[in-house]
């Protein structure tokens, strides 16, 4: 295997980012009627608009091929983003590699990256949902070896020098260069749902990790940022420059607990439901909302509360930056653009509030009560 090191640089000892993260849920409006996939996408970068003006430091589209998602080309969306954005960084929530070209991916990327001068950063994973791989024609008993063997080619473009690569799913490059070339580099993190495998991959590519946490407490993966941390360490040296971990996990800001859970908890349970009719699962209940809620993966309610509850959680994992999937079911866009409003208001300042008091410095675990 042909390794690479992508230039991606340790988070600030001064600060945590703080994203918000969309898959671009199909929605409905305030009738309870679905809105079309196209008026979803321009609702997409209206969220986007206002995470910018409001102090979000990262939005994430993701990608996915099935009808109750809108995005199926998230580079798109994001390159019209970044025409009208600002400051926020610009990235993908994730690129399912295994069903792409890396080549292309590279490309797409870079070419975002000019037009947003610089902004632009991709999450390469597996994703959970396999619509693409018969929508593209790709064997699903590759699984594993698709993305195993595209990340090796992704890889070895990221230092933008000329490649020469080989493998067993395509053709090799000879001494190829890829444009359009970017003028700082391309951040490229590595998505991971919980193996250990795929954690020492993260690490042995020299990439930063992003952890998606979508169930239980958060501080079940500590064993894997633990992990993530060593390997680096052993791999490239404790001189080497830390990479930084991230978290990406669902919820909903509104004005008060009680408003947040009523608001996000009809949509939540069609999407948990109908995903769970797929996949065999049994439907879930108010009660697993709200147990999710009190002590799992949802960050839902006030300010306050969900300020609290990231603070935690980015203690627990020494975290560098935490992502709020903000959209979990046909939430209606008017509810998402006040959640994305207070989330950069009120949640943001809070967190980095919480964070100071505690001494908190990324990349360092700290032990939280759970009073």
């Amino acid at each position: 295997m042909t390794q690479h090191s992508a230039s991606t640089p340790a988070s600030s000892s001064q600060s945590v980012a703080l994203g918000l993260d969309t898959f671009g849920d199909t929605t409905v409006d305030s009738s309870g009627a679905r809105v079309h996939h196209a008026q979803v996408i321009r609702d997409v970068v209206e969220q986007a608009v206002l995470a910018d003006e409001v102090g979000v430091d990262a939005f994430g589209v993701g990608e996915h091929h099935r009808p109750d998602f809108a995005v199926s080309a998230p580079d798109v969306v994001l390159a019209g983003i970044a025409t009208r954005t600002q400051r926020i960084t610009l990235g993908s929530a994730v690129t399912v590699l295994s069903s792409d070209d890396p080549v292309r991916v590279f490309q797409r990327f870079s070419t975002i990256d000019a037009l947003s001068n610089g902004r632009a950063e991709v999450v390469l994973g597996r994703g959970s949902f396999t619509e693409s791989f018969p929508l593209f024609g790709l064997d699903l008993q590759q699984y594993e070896q698709l993305f195993s063997e595209k990340l090796d080619l992704f890889s070895a473009l990221l230092p933008e020098t000329p490649v020469t690569w080989s493998g067993e799913l395509r053709r090799p490059l000879v001494d190829q260069r890829v444009y359009p070339e970017t003028e700082h580099g391309l951040s490229a993190w590595i998505a991971v749902g919980g193996s250990p495998e795929s954690v020492v991959r993260a690490a042995r590519y020299r990439m930063p990790l992003m952890l998606a946490i979508i169930g239980g407490p958060a501080g079940r993966f500590a064993p894997f940022a633990d992990l993530y941390r060593q390997a680096n360490a052993q791999l490239a040296g404790t001189d080497a420059p830390r990479l930084p971990i991230a978290v990406h996990s669902p919820g909903f800001v509104a004005e008060t607990d009680e408003k947040a859970a009523a608001l996000a908890l009809p949509h939540w349970l069609v999407n948990r439901n109908q995903i769970g009719r797929e996949r065999g699962w049994g439907d879930a209940s108010e009660a697993d909302f709200h147990r999710e809620v009190r002590s799992g993966a949802m960050y839902v309610g006030s300010p306050e509360t969900v300020a609290q509850k990231i603070a935690a959680t980015v203690r627990t994992l020494g975290l560098d930056r935490f992502d709020l999937k903000y959209a979990s079911g046909p939430t209606p866009h008017e509810h998402l653009m006040t959640s994305i409003d207070l989330y950069g208001r009120k949640v943001i300042p809070r967190v980095r509030e919480l964070l100071a008091g505690a001494g908190y410095e990324p990349g360092v675990p700290q032990q939280v009560s759970r009073a």
